[in-house]
């Protein structure tokens, strides 16, 4: 395909997925929903591929949805037709099933489904210029990929409520200031940022990160005592794995492991 509208790279052990609509900052539209979808599915089924960042090209991460695509939503006027268009598009929620851990790089507005998309990445590392909105209550309406949830669970109730309530935007320190970023950092130090840290994943194993994301996402739905038993279950099943007895032997031997990822 000439031109996607997100494009896949494959540095070594990063996968790239980039948004690329720079002309209307990034815009997203039916075609990028598509582009993203089978361009995770083709990282996710990469074994080479350790980490996956996502980011958009020039000057924005995705400014928020096509309005047009709304529009067309909006004037069928169908409550199912539009539920059944909300889920053949992509969702955030694939990034958190996903069993590779992925990294938001925001390098400028992350804005509507573009900030949403953001939080259901692993971990978001900023430039200094980027900006976060869920701007849907300025439209008159609000958030429908799951932005209100996740923002509620990484910044807590009050200030998720000012942000989907004005539908103002925050900048980057903000957004550290309140634990919707893991880092910030200048504009042209971004990549050395997102290189620095997805290899302090990429040593990692394979499979205690994917269950360490399972931990989180799954066990973290759960009662505390129930998600204690889930870790536990967890525990189990890893510590059987061949990864687990080299990490231990490694570390009776004074020796860097070698993970096989099983």
């Amino acid at each position: 395909m000439e031109n996607p509208t997100t494009r896949v790279e494959i540095c070594g052990a990063i996968g790239k997925l980039i948004f690329n609509r720079p002309e209307v900052l990034n815009a997203y539209n039916r075609s990028v929903s598509e582009t993203l979808t089978a361009g995770l599915e083709t990282l996710i089924g990469t074994d080479e591929v350790r980490v996956i960042v996502i980011t958009g090209a020039g000057n924005a991460f995705m400014a928020g949805a096509d309005i047009n695509m709304l529009n067309d939503w909006n004037q069928k006027g169908d409550r199912a037709h539009i539920r059944s268009s909300l889920e053949a598009t992509f969702n955030p929620t694939m990034l958190e099933d996903c069993p590779k851990p992925t990294i938001a790089a925001v390098n400028g507005l992350a804005f509507g489904i573009g900030c949403e998309v953001a939080m259901g990445c692993d971990y978001r590392i900023a430039s200094q210029d980027a900006k976060f909105a869920l701007p849907e209550i300025k439209l008159g309406i609000i958030p429908g990929g799951g932005g209100s949830q996740r923002l509620l669970r990484l910044v807590g109730a009050t200030k998720a409520l000012e942000m989907i309530s004005t539908g103002d935007p925050i900048d980057a320190a903000e957004a550290l200031r309140i634990g919707l970023v893991n880092q910030v950092v200048a504009p042209d130090k971004l990549w050395d940022a997102i290189d620095a840290f997805a290899s302090r994943l990429t040593s990692k194993s394979a499979l205690a990160l994917k269950i360490a994301k399972q931990l989180v996402y799954q066990g973290g739905n759960r009662s505390l005592y129930q998600g204690i038993d889930y870790e536990r279950d967890c525990f189990c099943e890893i510590l059987l794995s061949e990864d687990a007895a080299e990490g231990t032997r490694a570390f009776i031997e004074k020796r860097k492991p070698v993970f096989k990822d099983r």
